[in-house]
């Protein structure tokens, strides 16, 4: 076949010419969204993790229907401190039993890589108050929440509510720690369960902390630990121990 035969049988550009460049943009596209999705569920397993706030118990410091993004390296590499926000995993069975919630695949796979929050975990939000050794307590001469005999002043309390309206006095014990919500009108955390022995939370049912509010846009700021509450709190008197309950109660 001479070269005006070849030229006539294969007239113009090849249509196919460009299918290898189309698979290897495709392929290359694949790679970045896969890497992109490793990264997200190794980022989400060891490092930070997203979570929402289905209550009002962390107002104003977090309102209903916020996003979080939580360190889970404390506790671990990093200790807990008082005036941490933790997220820790319901053990005590203090939400009741856990709500069915209806997913697409699409959302349970934002789950799985960290990248949306898991509304069917049983998981809560609360604020350290105590740690193992510490003796809490409300309210003394001053109407203040006291860690071991020092009185604070709690600025993210919510406007309005008192330190605590159940009286309480309870020496944490090694391994736990002592949580209460912001609003404190409307948190059940440790002060109402302590008189039936689970009011103290494993240290190792703690997720992590909670580092930064992602979500709705106009609530995105970094959270802060509040240490400055804390400053004058000296540490416990006596080392923790297996008993934490000193009397008060509901």
């Amino acid at each position: 076949m001479n070269e005006n035969a070849a030229a006539a049988a294969s007239p113009g550009r090849d249509p196919g010419r460009n299918r290898p460049g189309r698979w290897a943009w495709l392929r290359e596209v694949l790679l970045i969204v896969g890497a992109a999705l490793v990264i997200s569920f190794i980022i989400k397993t060891f490092f930070f993790r997203a979570f929402y706030i289905p209550s009002g118990s962390m107002e104003p410091t977090l309102e209903i229907n916020d996003r979080i993004f939580v360190n889970l390296m404390v506790p671990g590499p990093f200790e807990l401190a008082r005036g941490d926000v933790v997220v820790f995993q319901d053990e005590l069975g203090w939400l009741g039993p856990a709500p069915v919630v209806q997913q697409n695949p699409l959302q349970d796979a934002l789950v799985f890589v960290g990248l949306a929050p898991d509304l069917a975990s049983q998981h809560l939000v609360k604020r350290v108050i105590g740690l193992p050794g510490d003796t809490v307590s409300c309210c003394g001469t001053e109407g203040r929440v006291e860690v071991n005999g020092t009185a604070i002043d709690e600025s993210y309390v919510s406007e309005g509510a008192a330190p605590s309206d159940l009286p309480f006095a309870v020496t944490v014990p090694e391994g736990k720690i002592w949580v209460m919500g912001d609003h404190r009108d409307a948190s059940a955390d440790s002060r109402y369960h302590h008189d039936r022995g689970a009011g103290f939370i494993d240290i190792e049912d703690v997720e992590g902390t909670a580092v930064a509010i992602a979500w709705p846009l106009d609530r995105i700021q970094p959270l802060s630990t509040d240490e400055d509450v804390f400053a004058r709190v000296g540490e416990p008197s006596r080392p923790a121990t297996g008993v934490g309950h000193e009397g008060g109660g509901r």
